[in-house]
């Protein structure tokens, strides 16, 4: 079964050593996950000084900056997992270097018909 753990940070949580070693961890967990065939895809989001955001009303494109301003914590980067059981998901999730620091969403991911 498929799942997406959504990784949510404040980006200023951490100091640049910090941010160097939760990438070597965050990279290891990739790797170790990849050889298992468990890893399907893995990224850090750049900044979210980078972020738009879009919605369409009345056929009309608004296009802000930024994600949504009210939220503390921001999408920082995501897994997408191959896994045997939601309990598995969780286990890998709390191995997250962010987990100790922010949240890790966890989403199974519906099949879309051929």
């Amino acid at each position: 079964m498929k799942y997406m753990l959504l990784v949510y940070t404040t980006e200023s949580c951490y100091t640049p050593e910090e941010r160097e070693d939760c990438m070597r961890t965050s990279m290891a967990i990739c790797e170790e996950l990849a050889q298992q065939g468990k890893l399907v895809t893995s990224s850090p989001l750049k900044s979210v000084t980078t972020a738009k955001s879009l919605r369409v009303r009345d056929g009309e494109q608004l296009v802000t900056t930024g994600p949504f301003a009210e939220t503390t914590e921001q999408l920082g980067g995501f897994y997408m997992l191959d896994v045997d059981s939601e309990e598995e998901a969780i286990a890998i999730a709390a191995r997250i270097p962010p987990a100790k620091k922010g949240t890790i969403e966890i989403r199974a991911l519906d099949d879309l018909p051929q």
